[in-house]
């Protein structure tokens, strides 16, 4: 999904801060178009959160300029502001009061009138499926009921475009689900959003992935397209030992990188049907049982991985 720079949501072009000589955003360009889902994906401390920061018009950027819904960054950020909703990763509900209470509260900063705040409350506490838990403390949630009130509370004011900070850090992998459930009806709306995220699998959610790395945005596409740019082939690898695997197999001559991702290893070679048996007499050869490797798909994660260490060479 791509839009011309007079339709774009957003528009950046060579938006650079710095804090001291760490350049936590280094001359970032990107075009979001209107309606998209866009994720900005990479580890902490890549600038994601900076970016999102100097898109809301929160913060100024020492080089460069964005348009945010045709508004100026820095000359118009209060006007922006009336027309966003932003949720950080740490939005401030406040734990002693009431979900509705917190939803009144995000709406008299809004200046939200009550007409409509009495026709928009029920709305979105339904959208959310909070409606039973409207009396409960805030500070009685759990993880994901509280990432679904700060959502509600950011779209009270009925906002065109919708930054979300890490929306699901720490929430469990159904809450994650019922998350995305809510973004995809927004999406059908036609709200845009710009998302932050260091779950791979959740980006791959969105229409478009931003790679982001030590401030530089590595390479922008549709996930489809990134994971269709990745270079040789992947093999699962599984063993009794994974740190000892890892270690005998980094330095193989048919292994080009290797990833551990929870009880397995992600290896990329050049040819997987040529490298199975090698792989597999190598570890065996050093002890390891229950040697499995079997071909895989790449993911961005691996890909992330790749563009990485090509930079670093």
């Amino acid at each position: 999904m791509t839009a011309s720079p007079s339709e774009a949501a957003i528009l950046a072009d060579g938006l650079t801060k710095r804090f001291g000589d760490l350049v936590a955003v280094d001359h970032l360009s990107l075009t979001v178009a209107p309606g998209e889902a866009f994720a900005l994906v990479g580890p902490d401390g890549a600038g994601k959160t900076t970016t999102m920061r100097l898109l809301c018009g929160i913060m100024d950027p020492d080089e460069g300029r964005a348009q945010v819904l045709g508004f100026d960054t820095v000359k118009e950020s209060e006007l922006l502001k009336e027309r966003i909703g932003y949720m950080p990763q740490r939005f401030g509900l406040y734990d002693d009061l009431t979900v509705a209470e917190n939803i009144t509260f995000y709406a008299d900063i809004y200046q939200v009138d009550r007409a409509e705040r009495d026709q928009r409350m029920p709305e979105l506490l339904g959208f959310a499926n909070l409606t039973p838990f409207q009396s409960r403390l805030a500070g009685n949630l759990s993880g994901g009921m509280r990432q679904k009130l700060g959502l509600v509370c950011a779209l009270i004011h009925r906002p065109r475009l919708l930054f979300l900070d890490e929306p699901t850090f720490g929430v469990d992998p159904v809450s994650r689900r019922e998350f995305w459930e809510i973004l995809y009806r927004l999406l059908g709306g036609g709200m845009t959003i710009f998302l932050s995220t260091a779950y791979m699998d959740e980006a791959e959610r969105a229409h478009r992935v931003g790679l982001m790395h030590r401030g530089k945005l590595l390479v922008v596409d549709t996930p489809k397209a990134i994971k269709d740019a990745f270079a040789g082939e992947l093999l699962e690898v599984r063993a009794s030992d994974l740190w000892a695997a890892r270690k005998i197999l980094a330095p193989h001559p048919l292994v080009r990188q290797s990833l551990a991702m929870g009880d397995r290893l992600m290896v990329t070679v050049a040819h997987a049907d040529a490298a199975v048996e090698p792989l597999r007499q190598a570890l065996e050869a050093a002890g390891l049982r229950g040697v499995q490797i079997v071909g895989a798909r790449p993911g961005l994660e691996d890909l992330f991985v790749q563009i990485v260490r090509r930079q670093e060479e």
